[in-house]
């Protein structure tokens, strides 16, 4: 693995103003892709002295220079910085405090995951084998106010388990060694939601199953760069098994009245073959 650990040790060599130039690049590509809107998101990094440099509250990921981020303690205490500290800063320090290989954190609202954790939807189904070893599952974590104690406390159970988290009509959070991977990982939540769309759309997804997705899980160590030790949740509703046919948990009345509509099609082009054929021994 050329992007292992001498890739993650080298990067914490760098300086707190590397940091700074850091988190103002991968703000604006969140802005730019679609992943923020206004004051939305925010990001961190862990410092060499376990301090946090973090993004400002009520500022444009797309608009801050290095100049603006402020540094807490691990209490959340702020130490240094001419802005106030983002209200969600008792995630970023809860994520720290229970991993400690974390050192970086991106929180945003890319549209299509969030629009997942608005209807409840965990990214569960393993239909991509890429997504599958880089990322694993997604889970989803109950709703909680954001800027409050409760956010911390829903995403507890599942931080030491994931490496991105969709939260309950909220928004994702995604972490890895250091920020970039963290911004690749966010990436890689919304390229996932967006497979899942279109596999919802055209029909019932083809799922791995849970020998080709345990495979998958033991190959992660030969990919470069990949760290993930997430799992993907084997499904009891889904997965391939010998030659049965597939099938996926109806989540909505739009998903039922979608798989009506299927059945109902192939019905009639069973009937309309059945006819042709009497017809014709006739």
């Amino acid at each position: 693995m050329d992007g292992g650990k001498g890739a993650v040790s080298e990067a914490r060599l760098k300086s707190e103003r590397q940091y700074r130039e850091e988190i103002c690049r991968f703000g604006k590509m969140l802005h730019e892709r679609g992943f923020v809107a206004a004051t939305d998101g925010n990001l961190s990094v862990r410092l060499g002295d376990g301090n946090i440099l973090v993004t400002p509250t009520g500022m444009c990921k797309s608009m801050m220079e290095a100049d603006d981020m402020a540094v807490v303690d691990q209490n959340g205490r702020q130490i240094s910085g001419r802005r106030g500290v983002t209200s969600e800063i008792g995630m970023h320090l809860l994520i720290y405090q229970i991993r400690p290989d974390i050192h970086a954190v991106v929180h945003a609202h890319p549209p299509t995951a969030t629009g997942f954790a608005a209807c409840g939807q965990p990214l569960d189904q393993p239909l991509v084998s890429e997504i599958v070893v880089a990322l694993g599952c997604v889970p989803l974590a109950k709703y909680a106010t954001p800027g409050t104690p409760e956010l911390a406390e829903a995403l507890e159970p599942l931080v030491g388990d994931y490496d991105a988290i969709l939260m309950a009509n909220h928004g994702v959070v995604a972490y890895a060694e250091e920020l970039e991977k963290a911004y690749m990982k966010m990436e890689t939540v919304e390229h996932f939601a967006k497979i899942s769309v279109v596999c919802q759309t055209l029909g019932t997804p083809q799922l791995l199953n849970d020998a080709e997705v345990s495979k998958l899980l033991l190959a992660r160590q030969k990919y470069a760069g990949v760290t993930s030790t997430a799992a993907m949740s084997p499904q009891k509703n889904g997965h391939r098994n010998g030659n049965s046919v597939p099938t996926r948990p109806l989540r909505s009345f739009r998903d039922a009245f979608r798989e009506s509509k299927r059945l109902i099609y192939s019905a009639l082009a069973l009937f309309l073959a059945s006819a042709r054929l009497i017809t014709h021994r006739r």
